[in-house]
């Protein structure tokens, strides 16, 4: 982990480890398995101000019943953020297959496949994004 990091995590009080005389700062293994956790989470997609609000249990004396359902609401709706993300990129995928399969092979009929399914993310894309507009969707409007 680069220095910068550390130290800026350290300023933010996301991981506070101890001062040698020096001023250098000394890692204790809880230290060092806190970085491990944090770039867990950064890796499951979560940002430093969660982690940092949620997770400092660590410096907690104290863990209530009520701070753990706190934090598995939080970890169910950021499961269920991260399935329509999936959901989101899957669709873009299996468009970027067809549309790879469509220029190796282009003809009408790959085409007009290629077509309805933009159609098809172009709805769901409608139905989440109010701001994407109707125009220009002519016959092709639901």
């Amino acid at each position: 982990m680069p220095k910068d990091t550390l130290r800026y995590y350290d300023r933010i009080g996301i991981v506070s480890p101890t001062r040698e005389n020096n001023r250098y700062r000394k890692y204790s293994e809880d230290d060092i398995i806190e970085l491990m956790n944090i770039q867990i989470m950064q890796y499951a997609d979560l940002s430093l101000e969660e982690i940092r609000g949620k997770f400092g249990f660590r410096k907690m004396k104290n863990i209530t019943p009520d701070y753990c359902e706190e934090v598995a609401a939080f970890l169910d709706a950021k499961n269920v953020e991260m399935r329509k993300k999936i959901a989101h990129l899957e669709k873009v995928s299996w468009l970027l297959n067809v549309a790879v399969e469509t220029l190796r092979d282009f003809n009408s009929e790959s085409d007009h496949v290629l077509a309805v399914i933009v159609h098809e993310i172009y709805k769901d894309i409608r139905k989440t994004e109010p701001g994407i507009s109707k125009e220009g969707c002519g016959e092709h409007e639901d």
